[in-house]
């Protein structure tokens, strides 16, 4: 065999493994969400941390399709259908607002890494945090939990006031939980609870003439992942608009212009549940991955908005803030 032959065989032979391994299917992941692309902008970036972090970058090694309910949860179990269609390397159902429950509901097979700030065993996704079965695991955050410490922070911000609101999603499965738990609070605080209910936009116009018939500038809007999230922008407006001081659940809603907000850290949340969905790919399986719980809490304060409202923020409260928009 001549030489030149010779080389020009061995350098077809070294390019064939990689040949092979170009011809490998990119992992993809399917993310599921009850909210929007807007609305999620800033927890889809920390699942991309996450993602990272284990070694995983959209559209180098691994591919993500999205499939959007944009607040209405009766999209999510055909949503949930196509992507198991798909055949989605990993099912991503960050966010709560009856993503994870449609995932589930969907396969059985497929791994599911979810993100919710409703207790998982309770609603019916694991039966256990510590030893998940089957294809589901995923990360929990404070949200119902520190739902006290809102009114307590609405107490603080209207020393005065004899009563106060509570704007809630008759449809969030946690809904009642939320009602029980915010009347105990409020009654510790020697509160007046108002209960308004809201599950679409036509509800809204009702609910602030309400809140102006009540004469009640006090408002906390309980904790949803899909509705109330994704038109956290529309809720800080109509909040300005009417002089209501309102606490959300989310940073969403003070970057919006809402006042202020506070809960477990979705960031925080997001990113582990990306590290999760890495870890997957890499060849974990969801029963040996026990249910992450951030225990980190945000406060966010707006103080233009505060000043707008003619209300005084607490120096200590100020300085308790992880962040303050100005």
């Amino acid at each position: 065999m001549r030489r030149r032959e010779f080389i020009t065989l061995l350098g077809g032979a070294a390019s064939w493994p990689l040949a092979a391994r170009a011809q490998q299917p990119m992992p993809v992941i399917g993310y599921l969400s009850s909210g929007s692309p807007q609305g999620f902008a800033t927890r889809l970036a920390a699942f991309r941390r996450g993602l990272e972090e284990i070694g995983y970058r959209e559209g180098q090694n691994v591919a993500i399709e999205y499939r959007w309910a944009e607040g209405k949860k009766d999209r999510l179990p055909a949503m949930a259908a196509e992507l198991v269609q798909r055949r989605v390397n990993v099912l991503a159902a960050p966010g709560g607002g009856g993503a994870p429950l449609a995932a589930k509901a969907a396969t059985a097979t497929i791994p599911i890494v979810f993100e919710t700030g409703a207790d998982p065993v309770a609603v019916g996704l694991v039966g256990s945090l510590s030893r998940p079965t089957g294809n589901v695991t995923g990360v929990t955050s404070l949200n119902l939990e520190v739902g006290p410490k809102r009114f307590e922070l609405l107490r603080q911000l209207l020393p005065t006031a004899n009563a106060v609101a509570m704007l809630v999603n008759p449809n969030n499965a946690n809904s009642q939980a939320i009602i029980t738990e915010s009347r105990q609070a409020a009654r510790a605080l020697n509160l007046e609870l108002h209960l308004l209910q809201a599950s679409s936009e036509g509800d809204f116009q009702g609910i602030f003439a309400k809140l102006a018939q009540l004469r009640t500038t006090g408002l906390v809007v309980a904790p949803d992942s899909s509705f109330f999230l994704s038109r956290s922008g529309q809720l800080a407006t109509l909040t300005i608009r009417h002089a209501i001081v309102a606490i959300f659940h989310t940073r969403e809603f003070v970057a919006a212009g809402g006042l202020l907000s506070y809960g477990g850290s979705t960031a925080e949340s997001h990113r582990q549940a990306g590290i999760y969905a890495g870890r997957i790919l890499k060849g974990n399986k969801p029963a040996d991955l026990p249910i992450q719980q951030v225990t980190k809490v945000e406060l966010f304060i707006n103080l233009n908005t505060a000043r707008a409202l003619g209300i005084e923020i607490p120096p200590t409260l100020l300085a308790r803030a992880d962040e303050v928009i100005e």
